[in-house]
């Protein structure tokens, strides 16, 4: 399984935008969090829907944490990438991060199912790294 996070000088030069920070549009995307969110936990016995919406969260809230300090990306692993940057403690979650992108994908795309094992073992960590999304985003500082 592939489990490296993108060069960030790589998103730099090549996926990132940079644009003016959009509170409307942040709180948007934590209000779509949220929903998504609720849905997330409804369908815990259907791990590839759970797993997919869990990373979906979590993407839409790597993005509002991107924007609030005026950066767009064009990919989604340029989102792990700048969470790794800013929070370099947080390789662990950084990582868990990777590979719900890497089993979300074999999911989209080839239509591989997500290891039942995987949600098991992980759930609670998404959670964690969830309420730690808000709570960069709510901060009023980078970190």
């Amino acid at each position: 399984m592939k489990n490296e996070i993108m060069n960030w000088t790589l998103c730099e030069r090549d996926f990132i935008k940079i644009v003016d920070a959009d509170l409307e549009k942040i709180k948007s995307l934590k209000k779509k969090a949220e929903k998504r969110l609720v849905r997330a936990r409804k369908e815990l016995n259907d791990v590839d829907f759970a797993t997919e919406d869990y990373y979906e969260v979590i993407k839409e809230l790597l993005t509002a944490y991107m924007l609030k300090f005026g950066m767009r990306s064009k990919n989604h692993q340029c989102l792990i990438s700048y969470f790794l940057k800013e929070n370099p403690s947080l390789d662990k979650e950084a990582y868990l991060i990777q590979q719900m992108s890497f089993f979300r994908n074999r999911l989209d795309y080839y239509g591989e199912d997500v290891p039942k094992e995987f949600l098991d073992s992980n759930k609670e960590d998404f959670e964690k790294i969830i309420k730690l999304l808000f709570e960069l985003i709510d901060r009023g500082d980078k970190k």
